[in-house]
Protein backbone atom coordinates (compact mmCIF):
# COMPACT_ATOMS: atom_id res chain seq x y z
CA UNK A 1 0.00 0.00 0.00
CA UNK A 2 1.10 3.51 -1.04
CA UNK A 3 0.20 5.27 2.39
CA UNK A 4 1.48 8.65 2.93
CA UNK A 5 1.25 10.53 6.75
CA UNK A 6 0.58 13.90 7.41
CA UNK A 7 4.53 14.95 7.62
CA UNK A 8 4.35 14.53 4.14
CA UNK A 9 0.47 15.47 3.11
CA UNK A 10 2.40 18.71 4.29
CA UNK A 11 4.88 18.95 1.61
CA UNK A 12 2.34 17.82 -1.05
CA UNK A 13 -0.24 20.67 -0.16
CA UNK A 14 -0.27 24.36 0.47
CA UNK A 15 -3.27 24.24 3.26
CA UNK A 16 -2.29 24.74 7.29
CA UNK A 17 -4.86 24.90 9.92
CA UNK A 18 -7.85 24.63 10.02
CA UNK A 19 -8.26 24.20 6.52
CA UNK A 20 -5.88 21.34 5.72
CA UNK A 21 -8.57 18.72 5.58
CA UNK A 22 -6.90 15.54 4.84
CA UNK A 23 -5.25 13.88 7.50
CA UNK A 24 -3.89 11.32 6.11
CA UNK A 25 -3.77 9.46 2.72
CA UNK A 26 -4.43 4.91 2.86
CA UNK A 27 -3.98 4.20 -0.16
CA UNK A 28 -2.83 5.66 -4.02
CA UNK A 29 -2.09 4.57 -7.39
CA UNK A 30 -0.31 6.65 -9.88
CA UNK A 31 -2.45 8.47 -12.84
CA UNK A 32 -5.79 6.37 -11.23
CA UNK A 33 -6.70 6.95 -7.59
CA UNK A 34 -6.60 7.78 -4.11
CA UNK A 35 -7.92 6.84 -0.81
CA UNK A 36 -7.89 9.58 2.13
CA UNK A 37 -8.92 10.16 5.28
CA UNK A 38 -10.26 13.10 7.47
CA UNK A 39 -10.55 12.87 11.07
CA UNK A 40 -13.68 14.89 11.92
CA UNK A 41 -13.50 16.13 15.51
CA UNK A 42 -15.78 18.57 17.44
CA UNK A 43 -12.81 20.76 17.84
CA UNK A 44 -13.25 21.94 14.51
CA UNK A 45 -13.79 25.67 14.17
CA UNK A 46 -16.83 25.24 11.66
CA UNK A 47 -18.80 23.45 14.49
CA UNK A 48 -18.98 26.60 16.49
CA UNK A 49 -21.83 27.85 13.94
CA UNK A 50 -22.50 25.14 11.50
CA UNK A 51 -25.24 24.23 13.53
CA UNK A 52 -24.76 24.59 17.60
CA UNK A 53 -26.70 22.53 18.68
CA UNK A 54 -26.50 19.85 15.94
CA UNK A 55 -23.27 19.72 14.34
CA UNK A 56 -23.23 19.05 10.97
CA UNK A 57 -19.22 19.38 8.40
CA UNK A 58 -20.60 21.68 6.07
CA UNK A 59 -21.19 20.22 2.26
CA UNK A 60 -18.72 22.61 0.80
CA UNK A 61 -15.86 21.80 3.43
CA UNK A 62 -16.46 17.75 2.29
CA UNK A 63 -15.91 18.77 -1.62
CA UNK A 64 -12.83 21.02 -0.89
CA UNK A 65 -11.32 17.62 1.45
CA UNK A 66 -11.99 15.83 -2.08
CA UNK A 67 -10.33 18.66 -4.40
CA UNK A 68 -7.38 18.37 -1.59
CA UNK A 69 -6.98 14.51 -2.00
CA UNK A 70 -7.20 15.20 -5.68
CA UNK A 71 -4.56 17.68 -5.44
CA UNK A 72 -2.11 15.20 -3.67
CA UNK A 73 -2.87 12.05 -6.38
CA UNK A 74 -1.92 14.91 -9.31
CA UNK A 75 1.43 15.64 -7.39
CA UNK A 76 1.93 12.20 -7.23
CA UNK A 77 1.04 11.38 -10.33
CA UNK A 78 3.27 13.72 -12.38
CA UNK A 79 6.17 12.91 -9.71
CA UNK A 80 6.75 16.23 -8.08
CA UNK A 81 6.10 18.78 -5.20
CA UNK A 82 4.21 21.48 -4.72
CA UNK A 83 6.74 24.49 -5.50
CA UNK A 84 6.40 28.31 -4.40
CA UNK A 85 6.04 28.98 -8.16
CA UNK A 86 3.12 27.36 -8.29
CA UNK A 87 -0.87 26.24 -7.18
CA UNK A 88 -3.35 23.70 -7.72
CA UNK A 89 -6.63 24.94 -7.56
CA UNK A 90 -10.52 23.48 -7.86
CA UNK A 91 -12.46 25.40 -11.35
CA UNK A 92 -15.34 23.32 -11.08
CA UNK A 93 -17.95 21.19 -9.33
CA UNK A 94 -21.03 19.30 -11.23
CA UNK A 95 -23.14 16.63 -9.88
CA UNK A 96 -22.34 17.44 -6.16
CA UNK A 97 -25.01 15.32 -4.14
CA UNK A 98 -24.94 14.89 -0.73
CA UNK A 99 -26.71 11.77 1.06
CA UNK A 100 -26.17 12.21 4.87
CA UNK A 101 -24.81 14.81 7.14
CA UNK A 102 -20.96 14.51 8.49
CA UNK A 103 -20.98 14.70 12.21
CA UNK A 104 -18.25 15.67 15.09
CA UNK A 105 -16.69 12.06 16.05
CA UNK A 106 -16.79 10.58 12.09
CA UNK A 107 -13.80 9.41 10.02
CA UNK A 108 -14.25 10.84 6.38
CA UNK A 109 -13.43 8.50 4.17
CA UNK A 110 -12.48 9.58 0.51
CA UNK A 111 -12.05 8.13 -2.50
CA UNK A 112 -11.11 10.22 -6.09
CA UNK A 113 -10.17 8.39 -8.78
CA UNK A 114 -8.86 10.67 -12.15
CA UNK A 115 -11.34 10.19 -15.35
CA UNK A 116 -9.11 12.24 -17.39
CA UNK A 117 -6.10 14.51 -17.79
CA UNK A 118 -5.97 17.41 -20.78
CA UNK A 119 -3.00 19.33 -20.41
CA UNK A 120 -2.53 20.31 -16.90
CA UNK A 121 -6.58 20.39 -16.47
CA UNK A 122 -7.61 17.23 -14.45
CA UNK A 123 -11.49 16.09 -13.82
CA UNK A 124 -11.47 13.62 -11.40
CA UNK A 125 -14.68 11.62 -9.81
CA UNK A 126 -14.98 12.26 -6.25
CA UNK A 127 -16.96 10.03 -2.77
CA UNK A 128 -16.77 10.36 0.86
CA UNK A 129 -18.25 7.83 3.09
CA UNK A 130 -18.70 7.53 6.88
CA UNK A 131 -17.78 3.80 7.51
CA UNK A 132 -19.28 2.12 4.07
CA UNK A 133 -22.24 4.95 3.96
CA UNK A 134 -22.14 7.30 0.92
CA UNK A 135 -22.11 11.02 2.44
CA UNK A 136 -21.08 13.16 -1.00
CA UNK A 137 -20.17 12.46 -4.52
CA UNK A 138 -19.23 14.71 -6.86
CA UNK A 139 -16.99 15.39 -10.02
CA UNK A 140 -14.36 17.57 -9.11
CA UNK A 141 -12.21 19.30 -11.81
CA UNK A 142 -8.43 20.94 -11.16
CA UNK A 143 -5.68 22.77 -12.73
CA UNK A 144 -2.53 22.85 -11.65
CA UNK A 145 -0.85 26.63 -12.68
CA UNK A 146 2.28 28.84 -12.68
CA UNK A 147 1.85 31.76 -10.38
CA UNK A 148 4.83 34.64 -9.55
Amino acid sequence: MNQIEINNVLKLLPHRYPFLLIDRVLDYSKNESITAIKNVTINEPFFQGHFPRHPVMPGVLILEAMAQSCAILSFKSIETLLDKGSIYYLVGIDKARFKRPVEPGDQLIIKTKIIRKVKRVWLFEGSAYVDDNLCCSAELMCTYKDVE
